[in-house]
């Protein structure tokens, strides 16, 4: 099975959300954050968006949000597997929004599996 991604890092601004990627090839998607630079206070929220039908409305397929510095065994958060077959833009769009703290830098990368 081949996997290819999109990756980069997110300088949050706190109650802003930040697309990641916006995909517009059909295929299974995991998005991958790392939060080591978590601290107290802070709090993340990672979304990622689905298209069920062409040019259809985008909702949130996976919803996950953690507060305050990450345990150093759970560093990495990993979303559930999201498929799609459509090609429109925007079919899965992975977001990462920053409600609380100080704004910190995210690590981050949304593998696609073939």
């Amino acid at each position: 099975m081949a996997v290819t991604d999109v990756h980069g890092s997110q300088t949050a601004v706190i109650t802003t959300e930040h697309v990641l990627a916006d995909t517009t090839t059909a295929g299974t998607y995991v998005l991958s954050v790392d939060t080591i630079n978590m601290a107290s206070g802070d709090i993340l929220e990672l979304r990622v968006y689905e298209m069920v039908l062409t040019s259809g409305t985008r909702r949130v397929a996976y919803f996950a949000s953690f507060a305050d510095a990450q345990a150093a065994d759970d560093m990495i958060k990993i979303s559930v597997p999201i498929s799609t077959a459509l090609t429109d833009t925007g079919a899965v769009e992975a977001t990462l929004k920053q409600t609380a703290g100080t704004g910190r830098v995210f690590p981050w990368n949304l593998k696609k599996f073939a």
